[in-house]
């Protein structure tokens, strides 16, 4: 892959680079699965990274190219530039996120960046741009004294916004210092219900940059965790009979050319005007094949359970917290901010294909003028199914991938290379917990049968 000259951006990464002192950077790009990964150049090697990109092989990522595709390059997206936290040696690595190109210099279909970066191209192309905020929930616990994991400690005993105690609020203070010393902006951070479980809220972005945010948080808190001698996880449910992490995602679309929130129409019920009903109606009717994206483990199914402050319901409301789709009720004075919060979205998802995913599925129901059920305000955790029939969102990563490939919009917003990768890998993963004997299995029927 070739790209002739420096452009005005990279040449100011460079020159910060230098000023820092920098010695190494940091490459990062995200396998289909969402895990980081990273190759590490020498920094003068920078330039050469922003006019000919960086060869690594593809090949040998989980669900990301065939041994046929694996020469690949990383290309630094200078807007991503970052120096990350001092290490141990008392070195300051910088930071950069890359999108994959082909060797004949086109952006790869298999990167998640990528398949974000088209889904947006769609929402400008209908004259939208789509902005999120999400609250990234994870829990901080004991370091295991073994490999086992076989005894989960949590890090505290407090609950939903208690001040817990003083350790706790350092090192979430620690947290978001450290996220704002790399310009990732929190807006407010709390204790969540679950003891040791916390919640970080962060500022509105446009997508891509809140998906480039989310995997740089994500792999800092973790840092953060472990210098205090505490693993932070992502799991969506690390303990039985307590809520689980979820990632709830606050959602606008602005209007290009104005930057007006086209969600807003005061006068309107619930505040939310004709693009947004047809926006949320999207989402709804798109929930089930989009589930495996926003909930990508087995373990997810545990969370989305009734009576835990989960979604299990395909409805929304506006009081009702357990609605899958929520819309915030806003002052007078805070109309502009109207928006529409997902709830079902986990902390351990590739957010690249989330986002992707969720906007496809919004933007088809503008696209369709898609008409809003009646809202679902009452209590749903003790709702008599039989009253009334909803529609529900799946119940297992299995059932979340037959409805994934029940849905051509999914499909056709992660591209084929994509879909095809995440869902053999998913399949893998799902047959992989079928065939395992559980401690729960042993402990119920081992001496009664």
């Amino acid at each position: 892959m070739v790209v002739s000259g420096l452009t005005p951006e990279a040449e100011a990464v460079i020159a910060r680079a230098q000023a820092a002192l920098i010695t190494h950077i940091e490459l990062q790009f995200t396998d289909v699965m969402g895990i980081v990964k990273a190759v590490q150049i020498p920094v003068r090697q920078l330039e050469k990274a922003f006019t000919s990109g960086i060869w690594f092989d593809g090949s040998s990522l989980e669900g990301f190219a065939r041994v046929a595709e694996s020469d690949m390059y990383l290309r630094p997206d200078p807007t991503t530039f970052a120096v990350l936290p001092t290490d141990r040696n008392g070195a300051r690595p910088g930071r950069l996120i890359c999108d994959t190109f082909t060797p004949a210099g086109e952006p790869f279909a298999g990167d998640p960046r990528v398949a974000l970066r088209q889904a947006l191209e769609t929402a400008a192309a209908m004259g939208y741009r789509y902005t999120v905020s999400p609250e990234l929930e994870f829990f901080l616990l004991r370091q295991p004294g073994d490999l086992s994991l076989s005894q989960v400690q949590t890090h505290d005993l407090a609950s939903y916004f208690d001040l817990g105690d003083s350790e706790s609020r350092i090192v979430r203070r620690a947290i978001t210092d450290a996220l704002d010393n790399i310009g990732i902006a929190a807006e407010s951070s709390h204790h969540e219900v679950g003891g040791g479980q916390h919640e970080i809220d962060l500022a509105p972005l446009d997508a891509l940059q809140m998906a480039d945010a989310i995997i740089t948080a994500r792999l800092i808190i973790k840092s953060v965790a472990q210098q205090h001698g505490l693993l932070a996880t992502f799991m969506p449910k690390p303990l039985a009979q307590v809520a689980g992490s979820g990632m709830h995602i606050h959602q606008t679309l602005l209007h290009i050319e104005h930057g007006i929130n086209t969600f807003q129409e005061p006068n309107a019920e619930y505040g939310l005007s004709r693009v947004g009903r047809a926006f949320l109606a999207g989402q709804l009717a798109h929930a089930r094949g989009m589930c495996a994206v926003l909930a990508p483990l087995v373990n997810s199914y545990k969370r989305l359970v009734a009576g835990l402050e989960a979604p299990v319901y395909i409805t929304w409301a506006q009081y009702n917290r357990s609605a899958l789709i929520r819309v915030p009720r806003l002052r007078d004075s805070q109309a502009d901010q109207a928006r529409i919060e997902l709830r079902c979205v986990d902390p351990s998802c590739n957010p690249y294909l989330a986002f992707a995913v969720m906007v496809r599925a919004g933007l088809d129901g503008v696209a369709n003028g898609m008409e809003l059920p009646a809202a679902a305000e009452e209590e749903l955790y003790l709702f008599n199914a039989r009253r009334r029939q909803l529609p529900t969102l799946p119940t297992s990563l299995q059932e979340a991938l037959t409805a994934m490939e029940a849905d051509s919009l999914i499909g056709d917003a992660l591209g084929l290379s994509i879909y095809e990768g995440f869902v053999e890998a998913k399949r893998i993963e799902w047959n992989d917990y079928v065939l395992d004997i559980s401690p729960w299995e042993l402990r119920r029927y081992l001496q009664n049968y």
